[in-house]
């Protein structure tokens, strides 16, 4: 069986949003659904009266939430099999560990209740940060989450942290028959710069230049090869990768990055790329782990 797609809910209109766009995906590539609530969250925001004196209240919201999205799921994709399950754990924890079984994990760019600000630094950013499987945070406005656009991003980096994101790109875009857009940003060193150009300017920067399209052409080869029916615009930019795929991400269904994942290691692991993309990206941002 296929590892499901897993999807942290928590009864806000982002996650139903996460829902939605999960639910596509699913239906996409063929994958389970498994809507996940971890129900300590209830103590962030205060517990609700129960009818049900039987029933502990924060019970009773935990299968309202997983009951509505599965319904969402269900009607979006009938075809898509859905399964719920609520986590007596907190958010992070369990979503981590949902992670160890799943083909990916998606997320809300925001939660419910006083700390819609800090939810996404709470649970999304620190479980994008820190998972083994890929991990989506869906945001951005309807026509980017319904892939209106016919375009997925890939920002190629560090080629040690972008294997597994290319073949990510690749598969992805296969499934959506779109264009793969692939960019890889690249700087001149601080003594190039145009207030302190070097004797060969030009002819540094076209060495730069030249020096990011074979990186980009190497990190390619082999997914390319994998997926020749894939449409791909390749393009290298100068200029800070953040803000490069910024700017790109409006005209984006979905931009792609890798992020590395050292062993043993607990903290976040996400670099300023990431972190912008999450806050700021104007379409869904997934964050795919490299091992090493």
């Amino acid at each position: 069986m296929e590892l499901p797609l897993v999807v942290g809910v928590d009864g806000s209109e982002s996650s139903l949003s996460a829902v939605d766009w999960a639910a596509d995906e699913a239906a996409r590539h063929g994958l389970p659904l498994r809507l996940v609530y971890a129900s300590l969250w209830e103590r962030y925001e205060g517990v609700l009266p129960s009818t049900d004196p039987d029933r502990p209240s924060d019970q009773v919201m935990a299968d309202d939430v997983v009951g509505i999205a599965a319904e969402r799921a269900r009607r979006r994709h009938p075809e898509v099999k859905v399964f719920t399950e609520v986590v007596p754990d907190e958010a992070v924890d369990a979503l981590l560990r949902e992670g160890l079984g799943a083909s990916a994990l998606v997320t809300g760019s925001r939660g419910r209740g006083a700390f819609q600000g800090l939810l996404l630094g709470s649970v999304g950013l620190t479980v994008a940060a820190r998972a083994h499987c890929p991990v989506i945070v869906v945001r951005g406005d309807r026509a980017s989450r319904e892939g209106t656009h016919e375009r997925i991003l890939l920002g190629v980096g560090d080629p040690a942290a972008s294997g597994e994101a290319v073949r990510f790109a690749f598969r992805e875009a296969e499934a959506r028959r779109c264009t793969l857009d692939v960019v890889r940003a690249w700087r001149r060193p601080e003594h190039e710069t145009a207030d302190h150009p070097p004797p060969a300017a030009g002819h540094a920067g076209h060495e730069h230049a030249e020096q990011a399209s074979t990186l980009l052409d190497a990190a390619l080869l082999d997914a390319a090869a994998d997926h020749p029916g894939v449409r791909v615009r390749r393009a290298t930019v100068e200029g800070p990768a953040r803000k490069v795929l910024l700017n790109r991400s409006a005209a984006a269904d979905l931009v792609i990055i890798g992020a590395r994942r050292a062993t043993g290691h607990f903290g976040l692991q996400l670099g300023r790329v990431g972190h912008t993309l999450l806050h700021h990206a104007q379409c869904p941002v997934a964050i795919v782990p490299q091992p090493v």
